[in-house]
């Protein structure tokens, strides 16, 4: 996969153009549409498959967290495994998810108070339930996006850079993420705001954070992006946690690189090229993982590996009534017209 070095022009601020992606269907009567917008990227980076508005600026939210993690590494975080995986973790605030947070700041001689994330619950609903009988308080450390802060400020003091700040797009580690997110996703940030943990959110198109996906799943073994890759591929649950759909579906599919986001984000690469990233208009949680799975089996990984991520199944007193359809443009296109 080659790309060229200039970056395209920032994606247009619009009302994205989406279309229907998935239908929820209920005794065979369509109850329900959630639209959307798809891509499915082949392995020499061309647009296999798009649906809706590919190319309007959007926020890709969590799933941009592996591209984070990768400026991290150039700026010299020097983490690796477990710990680099929960840099780019969306985590549920499991005991490891904390303890792991807590490393990365012993190993940069910061205590707790430096983080400047948003205090929260965490977000696996049973670990949450425990916390709140046990009577705990909501806490930077289990917020979901506390690895990758206590790796901003680990990166930033090492680089002899303020860390009271840290969270300033003009902050020199905001302007090396920045600069990272244009190199991989390959244009132009269209608008910068503030993502829910606090941290600057960069505006991108579904097509480049597609793009950045593959790049990072194709780069040379030991390369900051690989190194990310590999992190979550091996830690799977640290980037996630126990019973995520993210973390099943990296182990369903060798190779995969997967990242959630809020509002209905997703997006997969393979070792190849071949990536496919989605946004559900409505943010509905329901259609992301069915979609996204419709979305890899169009991109050629075997349906039958992909079986457990159809979705929850709609049910009626008790008994399957119906299930989340995704649009039939997503099918798996027959053998005779699948290249080799």
């Amino acid at each position: 996969m080659t790309y060229g070095s200039s970056l395209a022009a920032a994606p247009a601020i619009r009302e994205p153009l989406h279309a229907p992606v998935a239908h929820l269907v209920r005794g065979g009567v369509i109850e329900g549409i959630h639209y959307g917008s798809v891509v499915v990227l082949a392995a020499d980076g061309t647009v296999e498959l798009q649906i809706g508005d590919i190319e309007a600026a959007f926020y890709p939210r969590s799933a941009l967290k592996p591209v984070q993690a990768v400026a991290m590494l150039r700026a010299g975080l020097p983490l690796d495994g477990e710990l680099l995986s929960l840099t780019a973790a969306s985590h549920s605030g499991e005991e490891r998810h904390l303890t792991g947070t807590r490393r990365i700041l012993e190993l940069a001689g910061l205590p707790e108070d430096r983080l400047r994330n948003v205090p929260d619950l965490p977000f696996d609903p049973v670990v949450r339930e425990t916390w709140v009988r046990e009577g705990r308080l909501p806490s930077q450390l289990a917020q979901n996006c506390s690895g990758k802060h206590a790796a901003m400020l680990y990166t930033a003091h090492l680089n002899g850079w303020s860390l009271d700040d840290y969270l300033d797009p003009a902050h020199p580690l905001q302007q090396a993420i920045a600069e990272i997110v244009e190199d991989l996703t390959g244009q132009a940030i269209a608008q910068v705001t503030v993502d829910g943990c606090g941290a600057p959110l960069f505006s991108v198109s579904l097509h480049g954070l597609a793009r950045a996906a593959a790049r990072i799943t194709t780069a040379a073994p030991g390369t900051p992006e690989a190194r990310v890759a590999d992190a979550m591929r091996e830690h799977a649950e640290m980037a996630s946690g126990s019973g995520r759909d993210v973390a099943a579906l990296i182990r369903a599919v060798p190779g995969l690189l997967a990242k959630d986001g809020f509002e209905g984000v997703q997006v997969a690469a393979l070792p190849d090229g071949r990536a496919v990233a989605v946004k559900i208009a409505d943010g509905a949680d329901r259609a992301r993982v069915p979609v996204a799975a419709a979305a890899l089996a169009r991109a050629g990984v075997d349906p039958a590996a992909l079986a457990e991520f159809a979705g929850a199944p709609l049910l009626g007193g008790g008994a399957v009534v119906g299930h989340i359809r995704p649009a039939r443009a997503l099918e798996p296109l027959p053998a005779h017209d699948v290249c080799a």
